[in-house]
């Protein structure tokens, strides 16, 4: 089992996704994460999908938040993310 992968998906020109990649950035340095940006720019099926919801944070591929990254919100989801990757760890 792998530890939580963390996908901030983004654009050229988006306002919102300096701020975003800071957030996210903050995150998981503070939890010993790692993570990688994905511009839809290069894919028409993430452009397709998230068009109107740039920036988006996907963990383990499941979308967890837009626009607006709660970091608050984001750090509980890796914490628990985290503790079901130690829990399989220990099995």
């Amino acid at each position: 089992m792998a530890k939580p992968e963390v996908v901030l998906i983004t654009k050229a020109d988006c306002h919102l996704c300096a701020g975003a990649r800071d957030a996210v950035g903050r995150v998981t340095a503070a939890l010993g994460l790692g993570w990688t940006e994905q511009p839809v720019d290069e894919l028409p099926e993430l452009r397709e999908r998230y068009a109107e919801e740039i920036p988006v944070v996907l963990v383990d591929g499941i979308q967890r938040d837009f626009w607006k990254i709660d970091e608050a919100r984001l750090e509980r989801v890796l914490q628990r993310a985290l503790a079901q990757w130690e829990i399989g760890l220990a099995e």
